[in-house]
């Protein structure tokens, strides 16, 4: 897809990996709306996108799973060019515990289910509204009318012990990826997954630095966390190659998830 010209919105566009995808496709041309409930820390990485010859990116305040934030998000697009990328960052977890504890606790369900709407209720929400929009869209030449790449992780296909309510929604988010591409065939959308490993986000960055050489140790090459940067190159590789569509793609530097 040819992205200059054209708009995008980043979901959870103020934190790490979200506004290194901000920045990038700012760089190339995109005009970006920077969607994410921090609406101050939005407008600042709208800023700093924008502080460029020709480039336009605007912060909105909301959250993923609420229908007006969202169609504000997607009028703010429109209004900058045609929606044809939409890349969902947002997501989280809160809190994690084992199925069951060792003490013979059960996993707090709303922990559970709070965590599934954060990515993969957020996730499809967003998809099935800002795809509706983009069917709106002319054909490119390649026959397309837009982009999707969604926010999974390696947790998603060897989620660690007490880690069971956010693998879960990762794994849906993986688990939506071709059925998703299958339905917006019929429209000219495409639609890819990344399953990041450990990245380098200022949060990770952050830790100390036992807990960093822990999180460092099982990458195989090259032995560092991912940069945000990196994610949003393969974000950039997604929207450009016209044949990528229904892929989970991992960027883990050939990490593998122990049991923990």
């Amino acid at each position: 897809m040819i992205l200059d010209g054209r708009s995008a919105i980043v979901t959870g566009g103020a934190g790490g990996l979200g506004s290194a995808v901000v920045r990038r496709l700012a760089e190339v041309g995109m005009r970006v709306v920077v969607f994410d409930r921090d609406g101050r820390r939005a407008d600042e990485v709208a800023g700093e996108a924008a502080a460029g010859d020709g480039r336009t990116a605007v912060g909105v305040a909301g959250d993923v799973n609420d229908d007006d934030a969202v169609a504000a998000a997607i009028a703010a697009a429109v209004d900058l060019g045609p929606l044809s990328v939409l890349v969902n960052v947002a997501g989280g977890g809160v809190g994690g515990g084992r199925t069951v504890g060792r003490d013979g606790s059960p996993h707090d369900k709303s922990a559970f289910v709070q965590t599934m709407e954060m990515n993969a209720f957020g996730t499809f929400n967003m998809c099935r509204l800002a795809a509706g929009a983009m069917a709106g869209n002319d054909l490119d030449p390649d026959g397309e009318r837009g982009v999707i790449v969604n926010t999974a992780s390696i947790a998603g296909m060897e989620g660690q012990t007490g880690q069971i309510a956010y693998a879960a929604a990762k794994a849906a988010i993986l688990g939506m990826t071709l059925p998703m591409a299958r339905d917006l065939a019929a429209i000219g959308v495409r639609v890819c997954a990344i399953a990041p490993g450990t990245m380098g986000t200022p949060v990770m960055l952050g830790v100390r630095e036992e807990v960093k050489d822990s999180l460092v140790k099982g990458i195989v090459y090259p032995k560092r966390m991912g940069r945000p940067e990196e994610f949003a190159l393969l974000v950039e590789s997604i929207a450009r190659n016209p044949y990528l569509n229904g892929e989970n793609i991992r960027l883990d530097g050939a990490l593998r998830f122990a049991p923990k």
